[in-house]
C-alpha cells in the first residue's frame, strides 16, 4: 500500500510540475505576443513598410543659365530612362535577354551595365537606356511583370538650345566618372546624373547641381511601382547670368565662315566678355545623349580641331598686333618721342644678319603713329633694339601677357614674353640683340592667345585700367576697384591715335574695314604671322604666294580693334588660322563683329 501512495504522490508532484510549466510557457507566449505586437508593434510595422516602401533619390532641376539679356543658353528636357534593381530582379540573365528584345542593346552596353551591376550595391540602380520615347515607355511598361527589376524613371537632360554657338564657353555635362566620386554627394549615385565636364558647366558645378529630393514608391513582390507614397523634390539648382550677349555671339561665330580661329569681345571698363569664339565649333548635346563613336572620331580627325578652345588654348605669335606694346614701352621709355622719326629702307642690317619690312620698297621715314598706320617693320626693329627685352615684356606683362588671365575656364594656356632669364633657363645661352629685334614685330619667341589679346587692348585704350576678362557682371564696387596702371595717358593717346590711322588713315593697313555709324568709327592693328620657315633659297628665288600654299602652311591672320574710338567701349581680338592677310581677312571680320556691337548698344 505504502509504494502505491509513494507513486501516487510521484505522479502528482510530475503533474503539477508540468501543468506549472504549461502555465508558463502560456504566460510566455502571452508576453512575447504583447512584447512583438503591442510594445514592438512600431518597430516591425517599420520593417514591414520597408519590404513594400521602395525610396529613390530625385535628380534636382539644374540651375539654368542666362545670357546678359535673359536669354536661355543651357536648360532642361524631360527624359525617361530605363534602370534595374539588381536585389528586384529574380535572373539578370533572364531579365536583361527579356529587356534586349524590346530595346536592342550593342556589346559594349551590355557589357558596361554588367560591370556596373557588379560594381554596386544591389539596391543602387543601374541605367539600361535613357531618351526612351513614349512608345519604348509603353512598351516596357506593358511588358514590366516578365522584367522583375526594370523600372522607368522621368529624369532631366541638359538642353543647349544655341548648340554650337555656346560649345566652347559653357562646355557641357556627362557622366559620373570614378575619378568623380570623390565628392561624396549621393546625387552621384543616381543612374543617369550628370556632372560639369567642361568649361562653365564645371566651373559653376556647385551652384548649378542643387540639393537632391527623394520619392517613397510602394512596390509589389516584383518591384513594380503600384502608387507613390510620398514626395520630396529638393532644391533646383542655382540659376547663372553671364555677360555673354547671345545676339553678338552670333553674329562674330558667323562672321568667320568656314575659316578657322577665334575671336573675343570685351567691354574695355569692366573686362565683361561679351561674345567668346572658337571656330569650328561642335554641339555639345551630343555629350549629353552619349555622342556615338563615329561622331566622335570626326571631331578627333577634324585638322581644324574643334574641340580645342583656341580663345584660350590657342597660341599664336602676335605679329604687328605687339607693336602696340612695343610702341608704348618705347613712349614710356623715353626712347622715342611722337616726333621721333626712323627711316625706313626696307631693309636694317645688324651685324652680318639683314632684317626686312614688309614692304620691300621701304616706307621712308617714320613716326610712332605713321609706323603704327604702316605697320612699318624697321620702325619697330630700332625700337626694341634700343628697348631691350626687359622693357618690352615689362610693359607687355603689365598690359596682361605672358601669364594666364584668371578666366574660369580649364586649359588655359600662359602665352609666353621671353627675356633673358627666360632664354638661359631654357636653351642655356645668352639673350641676342637680334632676338628683342624680331620681338618687337611679335614674332620669334613671343606667344599670346586670342582672350590675352583682347585683354592687353581693353587695358590700352580705356586708358590704363587693370582690367580682367570675367564672365560674371561686376557690381559698381568691384568697377571701382579696378586697378589704375602707371601709364601716361598722353602716351594711351599717341598709340590710339596710330590705330585709328590704321583702319581711317590714308593707305593704313586696316582702311578696307573702316566704317562711320552715327559718326563712331573704330581703330585697330593688324597682324600677319608666319607659321612656316622660309629658306635662304627660297627668298633668293622668289617667295611662294600664301595661296599657293597648303592651307597648314598658310600664315595667320590676326586683328585688334576697338569702338567707338572717341570713348572706347568694346574691344575684339581676333585670330583667323592660316588666314593669309590680317588686313585682308581678321580686320573684315573684327568690323563686323563691332559694328554690330555698336548697333546693338549693349547694356
Amino acid at each position: 500500500m505504502n509504494r502505491d501512495n509513494d507513486k501516487g504522490k510521484v505522479l502528482l508532484q510530475r503533474l503539477s510540475i508540468l501543468t506549472i510549466g504549461s502555465i508558463l510557457c502560456v504566460f510566455l507566449l502571452i508576453g512575447r505576443v504583447y512584447y512583438l505586437q503591442v510594445l514592438q508593434a512600431e518597430k516591425y510595422k517599420m520593417l514591414a513598410d520597408e519590404n513594400r516602401i521602395a525610396t529613390r533619390m530625385l535628380i534636382p532641376p539644374r540651375g539654368v543659365i542666362y545670357d546678359r539679356n535673359g536669354e536661355i543658353l543651357a536648360s532642361n528636357e524631360q527624359n525617361f530612362q530605363a534602370l534595374i534593381v539588381a536585389e528586384q530582379a529574380a535572373n539578370i540573365d533572364e531579365t536583361l535577354s527579356k529587356f534586349k528584345e524590346l530595346m536592342p542593346l550593342t556589346p559594349e552596353e551590355e557589357t558596361k551595365i554588367r560591370e556596373e551591376i557588379k560594381a554596386k550595391r544591389k539596391f543602387v540602380p543601374v541605367k539600361l537606356k535613357d531618351n526612351l520615347t513614349w512608345e519604348e515607355v509603353s512598351k516596357l511598361q506593358l511588358n514590366a511583370p516578365d522584367m522583375p527589376g526594370v523600372i522607368i524613371d522621368e529624369g532631366l537632360n541638359r538642353s543647349y538650345p544655341l548648340g554650337n554657338y555656346t560649345a566652347h564657353f559653357l562646355g557641357y555635362v556627362g557622366a559620373v566618372s570614378d575619378t568623380d566620386l570623390k565628392d561624396t554627394d549621393p546625387l552621384l549615385m543616381v543612374p543617369g546624373f550628370k556632372i560639369g565636364k567642361a568649361g562653365l558647366e564645371k566651373f559653376y558645378e556647385s551652384r548649378l547641381r542643387g540639393l537632391g529630393g527623394n520619392v517613397k514608391l510602394e512596390v509589389n513582390a516584383l518591384g513594380r511601382v503600384m502608387q507613390e507614397i510620398e514626395r520630396s523634390r529638393g532644391v533646383e539648382g542655382e540659376n547663372i547670368y553671364l555677360t555673354i550677349d547671345s545676339r553678338l555671339q552670333k553674329v562674330a561665330q558667323d562672321a568667320f565662315g568656314d575659316n578657322s580661329g577665334a575671336a573675343v569681345v570685351m567691354d574695355v571698363h569692366s573686362g565683361e566678355i561679351l561674345a567668346f569664339v572658337s571656330v569650328p565649333s561642335f554641339d555639345p548635346n551630343l555629350f549629353t545623349t552619349g555622342i556615338g563613336s563615329k561622331e566622335w572620331n570626326e571631331l578627333l580627325t577634324n585638322p581644324k580641331k574643334p574641340l580645342t578652345n583656341k580663345a584660350i588654348s590657342g597660341q599664336y605669335s602676335p605679329g604687328s598686333t605687339f607693336k602696340i606694346v612695343v610702341a608704348l614701352a618705347g613712349l614710356e621709355a623715353g626712347v622715342i618721342r611722337p616726333d621721333t622719326q626712323f627711316n625706313c629702307t626696307g631693309v636694317m642690317q645688324l651685324g652680318n644678319h639683314l632684317f626686312h619690312c614688309w614692304r620691300h620698297s621701304g616706307h621712308g621715314p617714320q613716326n610712332v603713329v605713321e609706323a603704327l598706320k604702316n605697320s612699318c617693320d624697321i620702325f619697330f626693329y630700332q625700337v626694341a633694339m634700343e628697348l631691350g627685352i626687359e622693357k618690352i615684356a615689362a610693359m607687355a606683362r603689365r598690359l596682361g601677357l605672358g601669364e594666364k588671365t584668371g578666366i574660369t575656364l580649364d586649359h588655359e594656356r600662359e602665352g609666353l614674353i621671353p627675356d633673358e632669364a627666360w632664354k638661359l633657363k631654357r636653351f642655356g645661352t645668352k639673350w641676342q640683340k637680334g632676338e628683342s629685334v624680331i620681338a618687337g614685330i611679335g614674332q620669334g619667341y613671343v606667344l599670346v592667345t586670342p582672350l590675352q589679346l583682347a585683354t592687353m587692348l581693353s587695358r590700352v585704350v580705356n586708358g590704363g585700367y587693370e582690367v580682367s576678362p570675367t564672365f560674371q557682371k561686376l557690381n559698381l564696387k568691384e568697377k571701382d576697384k579696378i586697378r589704375k596702371l602707371a601709364i601716361s595717358k598722353n602716351n594711351i593717346d599717341i598709340v590710339k591715335r596710330g590705330m585709328f590711322e590704321v583702319v581711317n588713315g590714308e593707305h593704313g593697313t586696316a582702311m578696307g574695314a573702316r566704317f562711320n555709324i552715327n559718326g563712331m568709327k573704330m581703330g585697330g592693328k593688324t597682324g600677319t604671322t608666319q607659321v612656316r620657315r622660309i629658306s635662304l633659297q627660297e627668298r633668293r628665288s622668289g617667295i611662294i604666294k600664301d595661296e599657293d600654299l597648303p592651307w597648314n602652311l598658310r600664315n595667320h591672320a590676326l586683328f585688334v580693334g576697338f569702338a567707338p574710338y572717341e570713348n572706347p567701349r568694346y574691344a575684339v581680338a581676333v585670330v583667323v588660322e592660316h588666314g593669309s592677310s590680317g588686313s585682308g581677312v581678321a580686320a573684315p571680320i573684327a568690323s563686323k563683329i563691332l559694328q554690330e556691337a555698336l548697333k546693338l548698344d549693349i547694356k
